[in-house]
């Protein structure tokens, strides 16, 4: 005889298994400051990328000019305000990496707290039978 109850949790955890569940899974096996370690890390690799990039794009852009420019300008000051820039942008950047996988690494684990407790009771409904 089928139980409606455990059909309609079965139903339900299956469903979040296809889903979100999925990627609950794989942040849930990590720890949190591992986690967010690592997508932080790779946050800022990706500013690192995408700074060099546009940086090259300034420079390529209007390359006769900047050439034309470099023996006129203190290429001391012009280096430490590109990297001034390139560390306004990895600490913000890594700051609201930070943000943000934190906020969707607590939202997995409440997530998926919410999927074991279901497990559980989907367990002690077959152990009523």
């Amino acid at each position: 005889m089928l139980n409606e109850e455990r059909v309609i949790l079965m139903t339900k955890m299956a469903s979040y298994e296809g889903n979100e569940g999925k990627k609950n899974m794989a942040i849930g096996k990590f720890f949190r400051s591992d986690y967010i370690g690592i997508q932080v890390l790779k946050s800022v690799l990706s500013v690192t990328i995408c700074y060099a990039v546009c940086f090259a794009l300034y420079i390529f852009y209007d390359f006769e000019v900047f050439m034309q420019d470099l023996y006129k300008m203190d290429l001391i000051a012009f280096a430490v305000q590109v990297l001034k820039y390139y560390g306004i942008a990895v600490v913000a950047y890594g700051l609201l990496s930070y943000v943000v996988y934190s906020w969707r690494y607590a939202k997995a684990k409440k997530s998926l707290k919410c999927y074991y407790n279901n497990l559980k009771k989907l367990y002690s409904l077959y152990q009523e039978q």
